[in-house]
């Protein structure tokens, strides 16, 4: 982890994917304390609310919107953090009918010179169905030191 965490902060851009508690090696898996939890968002066309629709993950190079959340299979998002430093922003907000709203299904953070994002969202699930809101928003990610 210290390595990774050297290589946002000197200006990288590290993303990183859902976590479970179980056989975590680690105390701390972000350069800031965050703490997960076993919740998710099963129904795979949950509504989802933009938290600051202005971000640049959700501007460059694609512009991201309700549209790119169409057609995910299986699910949205599992093993969403629970709680979170105030260093990070929470993107969305998205829940199951009846459920309480999780703000945490991606995490930002600058760090240094570069970017950290936790993203629970599945990725995993969506890139390998040919999901092109899913791609479109998963290439957000990678292109954040770009902006």
């Amino acid at each position: 982890m210290p390595f990774l965490w050297s290589y946002a902060k000197a200006g990288g851009n590290l993303v990183m994917q859902y976590n479970t508690n179980q056989d975590t090696t680690v105390d701390q898996l972000g350069m800031y304390n965050f703490s997960i939890a076993n919740k998710r968002v099963t129904e795979e066309n949950a509504a989802v609310t933009f938290l600051n629709p202005n971000h640049k993950l959700l501007n460059f190079p694609n512009k991201i919107t309700s549209d790119d959340f169409k057609g995910w299979v299986q699910e949205r998002g599992a093993y969403f953090p629970a709680q979170w430093d105030a260093a990070y922003e929470p993107l969305f907000e998205m829940h199951d009918t009846e459920e309480e709203p999780l703000k945490g299904s991606t995490l930002y953070a600058k760090y240094g010179k570069g970017n950290f994002i936790y993203t629970p969202l599945a990725f995993f699930r969506q890139l390998p169905a040919g999901n092109v809101g899913a791609a479109r928003l998963f290439f957000n990610f990678l292109s954040a030191q770009k902006n």
